[in-house]
């Protein structure tokens, strides 16, 4: 019997937390009998794992990928208070029953963004908690959240969320560095604008990277060019940065952004 079939994905709050999937930093999907993230709803009801619909847009998989966007939409509308009141522990259940039921589903499926969003959304959740709830700070839980997003379907959020994890977490060891930076460049190279201004914070001032100013200034300029009104650390990152360069750094930087628009990324 395969391992994620041994889980049960209805155990209380405060279990054990269960073991992760092994790194894939190539961004290919882990081997899918990793451990799969186990979600407590908070009201502790069983969820139920339901079999992987095809990957063939159907009418069955449609039909199944409609319904993960239902409850997508309904858990943002809460999370937000759009439309509702704003209520986090709602959109926290919603969030987790797509977890719980489509968890396994193949990484090319249509909704696997919507899940592995939901994935993060929880490991957002779990970092904060939720006030006047069973839902309290667990960064370890967390870690299990986005580290199955990141590793089994590759999303960049969940990628940018751990690297932070790793890099910011009190005693960070050479590994926890080393993984940390790793799923930081991989989200970067998704176009993640928030792993592209943290990395290039880091290349551009040598901060535990080797220096190389041309290349962290790229990476803020495309960061900032992606950036929303309200992220204005990326805004003021750029500028001080750009502020520092020398005139054959700023050239190099520019140069490399349109080899980068170019080539959609690639080197």
């Amino acid at each position: 019997m395969r391992t994620f079939e041994r889980i049960a994905f209805a155990l209380i709050l405060g279990a054990a937390p269960v073991a992760t999937p092994g790194f894939a930093f190539d961004g290919s999907p882990v081997n899918q009998n990793s451990t799969i993230p186990v979600v407590s709803t908070p009201s502790g009801a069983a969820v139920t794992l339901k079999k992987g619909a095809p990957s063939g847009i159907d009418g069955s998989a449609s039909a199944y990928a409609a319904e993960t966007v239902t409850q997508w939409k309904l858990g943002r509308m809460y999370a937000d208070g759009n439309g509702v009141a704003q209520d986090d522990l709602r959109a926290f259940e919603y969030f987790s029953g797509i977890a719980n039921t489509h968890a396994e589903d193949n990484p090319s499926a249509p909704q696997a963004a919507i899940v592995a969003n939901a994935f993060v959304a929880l490991g957002r959740y779990y970092l904060s908690g939720i006030p006047n709830s069973k839902i309290k700070p667990d960064t370890e839980r967390a870690r299990e959240m986005f580290s199955y997003a990141a590793s089994y379907f590759g999303n960049a959020d969940a990628q940018y969320d751990l690297a932070r994890l790793y890099l910011k977490s009190a005693g960070t060891s050479r590994d926890d560095f080393r993984y940390g930076t790793r799923w930081l460049f991989l989200a970067a190279q998704k176009g993640q604008h928030q792993a592209q201004a943290l990395l290039g914070q880091m290349l551009f001032n040598g901060d535990q990277l080797p220096k190389q100013a041309a290349r962290g200034l790229m990476w803020l300029m495309l960061a900032r060019d992606s950036a929303t009104p309200d992220e204005t650390w990326i805004r003021d990152s750029y500028n001080k940065a750009v502020a520092k360069a020398s005139d054959d750094d700023r050239t190099m930087a520019l140069q490399m952004v349109e080899r980068w628009v170019r080539t959609g990324g690639r080197d």
